[in-house]
């Protein structure tokens, strides 16, 4: 009892002892080990910022942060540009490989700044937010890849959009300071204003080797078909301004002319288309009683009547846009996203996207020299032809001219396409509206431009009113496993084609109204085909009465040997 009486009185004693001996110790310990804890998973989780140099964005790397790189004098320059170049001659399609989205990996070059010897910038503006909204797009897109071993596709972040800008001789140093650039190859630059004065040249000035070019201006002579690619000039409009889409139809004015900047043999002639025509055409120009800035750009002036534009193009069925110092103009994209059809005046001008984009269904290109014509040109297109077109001009701007991302991401998919042809998107994914997708009919007055890639033939049939002898036939022709489009062309331009691929049904045709019927039909025919002879100099076609039927058609074999036994019946 002693003994453990002695041991409780001195027990409790020593443990308070020994934990404040030790106490600092063991505190020490314990942080250091939370600390080296949260140090390792801060690590593990945190952006690395050798992983946020290879993404590129603004948002995580101002221009003003980024490396300075200096130009010497003896930096070598590019050559001017093949205009030779193919995709199979200047391209290395081999870098694309295969993947199983047939999809192009497209590396953005980290932000640099370029200065001469001097300190001079190569540009004036530096970054442009246009540039700057086309990169980010691109950085979020399923082609970005932060990994450069993997890209197929090589974008500098040197902005060239305005040429006005740029240092030609430093900017073409620039870009053969890129680590990849290899002349080049598979590298793509975006400008929208190429040239500048006096002669303005229709693709940018700057030296660039074998660097594809999605150019804003292009004319026959400077497009290398099937290697550039042809984009639209953006208009700082479209982000501004907000157009409600209207409905297709009639407006108040007939054609509008909108752009301030008019050759004056161009002024004059609308002048006088104006005078010929009234109120018909509306003739609008610069307001000169308003003072210069970003609210006098957005207006438009007739005869002291001030009206606001673009909101002014909504009011007119046709909008001209005529060629200034560049065939590109900014006025095609604000014509277009008003849904009135532009009336293109600009020789030589390959225009936007038209490597994919059927252009007759959205515009009326006429030549420059028929813009005295111009008026009965288009009153002879019809009113359903019109409103068709207003749609699809309307469209045309949502899908492919609304913004930088719409822009650059539309490039993008036509290069795709070019390397990744059998995945490529068809002629109607590429210019028929949602809506008109899911219709089983697409409109007679459009045909496509390039032939589907898809195997096997496309039927064309000819008539005029014989429904029942029609339907017969496309029923036996769409038997063929290896049709892939059946094409009727409807001769009758005073009756409307029955509607539905369902059985047609004409009560009220009969046999007295067929085209052959009339006695002037073989007249006029004879007319036409002389009148074509004359002016292609020679006769070029040859009668020729000539009947290929299949193989076993006529021989006396079992149907089911035979390979085409319902030809016949044709």
């Amino acid at each position: 009892m002693y003994t453990s009486g002695k041991y409780s009185s001195r027990g409790p004693a020593l443990i308070p002892r020994m934990k404040t001996k030790h106490r600092i110790y063991y505190i020490t310990l314990f942080s250091v080990v939370l600390l080296g804890l949260i140090a390792t998973g801060m690590f593990q989780f945190w952006p690395h910022s050798i992983e946020s140099t290879a993404d590129w964005t603004l948002d995580k790397r101002s221009v003003h942060d980024a490396p300075l790189i200096r130009l010497p004098v003896s930096s070598p320059i590019p050559e001017r540009g093949d205009l030779s170049c193919r995709m199979h001659t200047c391209f290395d399609v081999y870098r694309c490989g295969y993947n199983p989205k047939n999809r192009i990996k497209v590396y953005i070059y980290p932000l640099q700044r370029f200065v001469d010897e001097l300190g001079v910038p190569i540009s004036s503006t530096g970054l442009s937010r246009e540039y700057n909204d086309l990169l980010s797009a691109i950085s979020d897109s399923d082609f970005y890849t932060d990994d450069v071993t993997r890209a197929c596709l090589f974008i500098p972040s040197i902005d060239v959009l305005n040429q006005n800008s740029l240092r030609i001789r430093e900017t073409a140093q620039a870009l053969a300071m890129l680590p990849r650039w290899d002349k080049g190859m598979n590298h793509l630059l975006f400008n929208m204003l190429p040239g500048g004065p006096p002669d303005y040249n229709t693709a940018l000035d700057v030296p660039r080797d074998r660097a594809l070019l999605a150019g804003g201006g292009f004319s026959t002579w400077t497009y290398r078909q099937g290697y550039d690619v042809s984009i639209p000039v953006y208009s700082p409009l479209s982000a501004d301004v907000d157009l409600p889409e209207r409905q297709p139809g009639p407006r108040h004015y007939f054609i509008l002319s909108s752009q301030t900047a008019i050759h004056r043999e161009y002024r004059a002639e609308l002048e006088r288309l104006k005078e010929e025509n009234g109120e018909a055409l509306l003739l609008l120009d610069k307001c000169s009683n308003l003072s210069q800035g970003a609210a006098s750009a957005r207006k438009r002036c007739y005869k002291g009547q001030v009206y606001d534009y673009p909101q002014i193009l909504q009011e007119s069925s046709f909008c001209v846009v005529l060629r200034g110092a560049r065939l590109g103009q900014a006025a095609l994209s604000d014509v277009l996203q008003a849904g009135c059809v532009p009336v293109i005046l600009a020789d030589s001008y390959i225009l936007p996207f038209s490597e994919v984009l059927d252009w007759k269904r959205a515009s009326v290109v006429i030549p420059e020299e028929k813009l005295s014509e111009m008026y009965t040109i288009l009153k002879s297109i019809p009113h359903r032809q019109v409103e068709e077109m207003q749609r699809q001009a309307r469209w045309f701007w949502e899908a492919y001219f609304s913004s930088m991302k719409a822009i650059g991401l539309t490039t993008l998919q036509i290069i795709n396409d070019r390397i990744y042809p059998y995945a490529a998107r068809t002629y109607e994914q590429w210019n028929n509206p949602p809506v008109v997708k899911w219709s089983s009919v697409n409109s007679p007055l459009f045909l496509p431009l390039i032939p589907p890639r898809a195997p096997g033939f496309t039927a064309v049939v000819l008539t005029y009113d014989r429904v029942e002898s029609l339907f017969r036939v496309i029923t036996e022709i769409s038997k063929v496993p290896s049709l892939a489009k059946l094409l009727v062309v409807w001769n009758n331009q005073n009756k409307s084609p029955p509607e539905g691929e369902k059985k047609f049904k004409c009560p009220e045709c009969t046999a007295i109204d067929g085209l052959s019927l009339d006695q002037t039909h073989m007249v006029e025919r004879s007319e036409c085909i002389n009148k074509f002879a004359s002016v292609f100099g020679t006769m070029p076609l040859k009668v020729v009465e000539h009947r290929a039927d299949p193989v076993l058609y006529k021989d006396d074999f079992p149907e089911k040997l035979k390979s085409f036994p319902n030809i016949g019946s044709l």
